[in-house]
């Protein structure tokens, strides 16, 4: 029997300067949907989670609208306006918000909203993996390519053993208490993962997908679109 609630948590609340375009990245059009839609279609479709949290800046004036463009969001999804300078501040930001609604070992899912490749395989594959995980984990890929460290004049300084190395994706996955704790006693960090081994922890590794990867440039909005495709 099912005890412990499966949520997910978006941060949103960025502006995407890299991106450089005329609204925050998570809004562009991508594949007939914003790239945010494709991503809260995604968990709003899983069986696994219970429901869903957005994170996304008290300006904010693309969210209703978007909203209202997919109803099938409504009642899946809930949108809390109290996004942070950093990804760090708004997924505490939300956590904190949520302190009446789950319960300490409630599972929370934290999912970067520009990865719109992931789809509901991926998310029953990490919920699968860390249902009984003492820590909690995230989704990885294995670093095929070989390293190289740099010089501060952009030479090769070294060539790093790529062996046991992994590139982190998202979601990432822990329980709400320790999720909040980790965050609210760490310096700013990248990803919750590291907040998580701060405190001495050792989040597991799931394998994720290539198609999972964070739009950041413009033309990873091509690459996205691509890999869209073959899934519709």
């Amino acid at each position: 029997m099912k005890t412990d609630r499966h949520v997910a948590l978006i941060p949103a609340a960025g502006v995407g300067a890299r991106m450089g375009a005329s609204c925050p990245k998570q809004y562009l059009p991508l594949a007939g949907k914003p790239m945010l839609a494709h991503v809260l279609l995604a968990f709003a479709s899983s069986a696994e989670i219970d429901h869903v949290y957005l994170v996304v800046s008290a300006e904010d004036g693309f969210i209703d609208g978007m909203m209202a463009d997919w109803p099938a969001l409504a009642g899946r999804v809930s949108v809390l306006r109290q996004g942070g300078d950093t990804r760090h501040q708004s997924v505490l930001n939300g956590l904190n918000a949520l302190q009446d609604q789950l319960a300490e070992t409630d599972w929370v899912l934290v999912h970067d909203a520009a990865r719109p490749g992931l789809d509901t395989g991926l998310i029953s594959r990490l919920v699968a993996a860390l249902r009984d995980d003492p820590v909690g984990g995230l989704l990885a890929l294995p670093v095929v390519d070989t390293l190289k460290r740099a010089t501060v004049d952009g030479r090769v300084g070294a060539t790093v053993p790529r062996e046991a190395m992994w590139s982190a994706q998202t979601p990432q996955m822990f329980r709400y208490g320790l999720l909040r704790k980790a965050l609210s006693e760490a310096a700013a960090v990248t990803d919750e993962a590291s907040a998580i081994e701060a405190l001495g922890l050792q989040p597991r590794l799931v394998e994720g997908s290539p198609r999972n990867f964070k739009v950041t440039l413009p033309h990873d909005i091509a690459l996205a679109e691509l890999h869209l495709k073959e899934t519709t």
